[in-house]
């Protein structure tokens, strides 16, 4: 997707800024980013006025696109311990059916899904490299031209994290023939991160991060090597405790938890984003939030496999860093992650209103600046209305009733709270709309394609 480089104006009668809602906001955007912005302004006779409320949208700091195509499809109940890895069988067996053109069709549908929803910048935590067998590509950046592909084909900024994938479990236990696609060795790893590099060159809305899989994908000494290879201060970002089993293998294996080790033996800091760090001892939550680490929270994806509840009420107490991230995709809704991270605490807590902070006590406005400030973090964009950042953002249908009725302070608590419809009605990335009156210009083929897609690879059609 090119960037804009024409001077635009834009004049919004509300904007959600850094410093909260404001009234007759006027902002100026050349090459993609706000270079002045000014509120109690009039509209200019060369600006485009928004239709709406207008908000900044919202990284989303953890994907797997292909398995988009099999959401829905592991709620059936075939073992009384049903858990995530009963989950994992069936997500092996689908990516034994993926060819690359599969995977960029799931990703571009998906993509136009997520921009619809609100979000624009997508961190894709991407292992699937190879070819069924495990054998490369002739290209062995192949996978990672199609994830690039899709994000350009819908209109997002992708933040690309290859994924270093070597093992099964803690110490490195050899890999099971259900991983062969994902298997990369250290050298060929940062073989493939520099293709990335160079396949990103001049494409200013991406961005690329170093990813390992998890801790028992990965060796300590890998970890070290990758870290010690690649300079640039780029993203990392990790699967770590997301389940109960992981950290009791992680303790049998070294007598660390999960985060514990990794601080312990590797050391993280605001580079890092720990994905799900579901299951977290009090001076876990202590150390993420004074190493000012991102914790990269997928509530539904966490609901849908049954990970546990990530202790958030201590982490917002701690002032920790957190962002969304949609995951496995059963739920592409922003407004389902940020409720369904309130309402966990609520559930677990037998309390109302959990996630607050002393300088805001809105629940909707605290949830959507920590997941907008740890989005950006761990994405590593800046995105907000707010000068010198990248000008995406969203307006919200003026004609539903709790937007057209609400006060501008009770905006975003209407929206996450009360509404089930989507009321994102146009999408700007870097200026550009993307989606506009709800639509996206291809979705319909992109929609076809991927129909295609899913009778093929869930039911062999």
């Amino acid at each position: 997707m090119n960037i804009n480089k024409q001077r635009q104006i834009f004049f919004a009668k509300q904007a959600w800024l850094a410093t909260g809602w404001q009234e007759n906001v006027l902002f100026h955007v050349e090459n993609g980013m706000i270079t002045e912005l000014a509120i109690n302004q009039m509209a200019t006779a060369d600006s485009l006025v928004l239709s709406g409320p207008v908000l900044p949208s919202m990284p989303n700091l953890h994907s797997h696109a292909f398995q988009r195509v099999m959401a829905g499809m592991a709620e059936v109940s075939l073992n009384p311990n049903d858990s995530f890895w009963s989950w994992r069988d069936l997500m092996y067996k689908v990516v034994q059916k993926l060819t690359p053109e599969d995977v960029r069709i799931i990703a571009t549908q998906l993509y136009i899904d997520l921009l619809k929803a609100g979000y624009t910048q997508i961190a894709e935590f991407h292992y699937l490299h190879h070819q069924v067998g495990g054998k490369p590509y002739q290209d062995t950046a192949e996978m990672s031209h199609q994830m690039i592909q899709a994000a350009n084909d819908a209109g997002i900024g992708i933040t690309l994290l290859p994924v270093l994938y070597s093992h099964s479990g803690f110490g490195g236990q050899a890999a099971n023939n259900g991983q062969a696609r994902f298997i990369h060795s250290t050298e060929d790893y940062l073989q493939l991160f520099a293709s990335c590099e160079q396949a990103l060159q001049d494409q200013p809305l991406h961005k690329l991060g170093v990813c390992f899989h998890s801790l028992r994908a990965v060796t300590k000494v890998q970890i070290e090597t990758v870290l010690d290879a690649i300079k640039s201060a780029c993203p990392i970002h990790i699967h770590i405790a997301e389940q109960q089993k992981e950290v009791r293998d992680c303790l049998a294996w070294s007598s660390q938890r999960p985060v514990q080790w990794l601080h312990n033996e590797i050391g993280f800091d605001a580079r890092w984003c720990l994905v799900h760090a579901t299951h977290l001892d009090s001076q876990e939550i202590q150390t993420i939030a004074q190493q000012k680490a991102v914790a990269g929270l997928c509530p539904t994806t966490e609901a849908n496999l049954g990970d546990g509840i990530f202790p958030a009420t201590e982490f917002e107490q701690a002032n920790g860093r957190w962002g969304i991230g949609s995951d496995s995709h059963v739920s592409l809704s922003l407004v389902e992650e940020l409720r369904t991270l309130e309402y966990s605490q609520r559930l677990r807590d037998q309390q109302r209103n959990r996630l607050h902070r002393p300088s805001q006590a809105r629940i909707g406005d605290n949830l959507y600046q920590q997941a907008l400030l740890g989005g950006n973090q761990a994405c590593q964009v800046s995105i907000g209305l707010q000068e010198h950042h990248r000008a995406d953002f969203i307006v919200l249908d003026e004609n539903a009733p709790f937007v057209a009725a609400s006060q501008a302070k009770d905006l975003l608590n209407r929206w996450l709270f009360a509404c089930n419809d989507n009321l994102i009605k146009d999408v700007y990335v870097a200026g550009n709309a993307v989606i506009k009156d709800f639509h996206h210009a291809e979705e319909e083929q992109h929609k076809a394609d991927f129909i295609k897609v899913v009778k093929k690879v869930m039911y062999d059609s």
